[in-house]
């Protein structure tokens, strides 16, 4: 990869980073879509379950959907790209991950310092209570689990028709109006409010800087459009930072 030095003198002279994922870095380690063509289960597609009302009408087919999602995905392992970014983490003085995936592969790579704006498959929320609380196990048991108050326990995801929980959506937009680098990753550019990140950023003065394995809207944004596989191109670049 031929790096301009430009961009190379500001991710080592930067102290505020913000990192967004999308699912491009995730599927590089092997995590299915679970949408479009490839969100076929039974008879039904991931916009048909992934909804409230999918959930009130039939929540042990919704919870066993998501149960077979889990299993699936608690074989992957992250990539050499989730580590990278969590060693950023330590790096910078200022630092955020704001991850669109819900697979829970970046906490797993050792980042703590993140939104995980659209959930996490790993959690569970109460219906009635609102308490959040991790599975550490990859069987849930009984379908639906219930949480110890009687309530119907739900996994804590953002659902289709449902509003991105506020507290990680402020703290994101403050992050992308104070930072110096934005470095997008293996998002389409497509879904909002994250596909909006760039332009906020570039108008607050960041860098843009954004890697995926094709060009997207968000190519118009970046100062730097770093075309291939997050696993391969932030090891590199990792690596061409002396002072890391």
């Amino acid at each position: 990869m031929n790096f301009q030095e430009e961009m190379l003198e500001k991710f080592r002279t930067s102290r505020n980073i913000v990192v967004v994922t999308g699912s491009g870095i995730s599927a590089e380690s092997g995590v299915p879509t679970f949408r479009g063509a490839d969100g076929l289960w039974k008879k039904y597609r991931a916009e048909e379950l992934a909804t409230p009302r999918a959930f009130n009408s039939n929540p042990e087919l919704v919870w066993e959907w998501y149960d077979w999602r889990r299993q699936l995905i608690g074989k992957v392992e992250p990539n050499s790209g989730h580590e990278i970014i969590a060693r950023m983490e330590d790096y910078y003085q200022e630092f955020l991950l704001i991850t669109q995936n819900v697979d829970g592969l970046h906490r797993k790579a050792g980042s703590n310092n993140m939104v995980e704006i659209h959930g996490n498959i790993w959690r569970v929320r109460c219906t009635h209570e609102e308490t959040i609380t991790y599975l550490e196990e990859n069987p849930i048991g009984k379908l639906p689990p219930m949480c110890e108050c009687g309530a119907l326990l739900r996994p804590d995801v953002v659902w289709f028709g449902e509003s991105l929980p506020i507290e990680g959506l402020v703290k994101a937009e403050k992050a992308i109006r104070e930072c110096d680098i934005l470095l997008v990753v293996g998002t389409s550019g497509y879904v909002y409010p994250v596909a909006s990140f760039p332009m906020a950023a570039k108008a607050a003065g960041a860098m843009v800087v954004e890697i995926n394995i094709e060009r997207t809207p968000i190519s118009l944004v970046a100062d730097f459009t770093l075309l291939g596989k997050a696993g391969d191109i932030l090891p590199e670049l990792w690596n061409r930072n002396p002072k890391k």
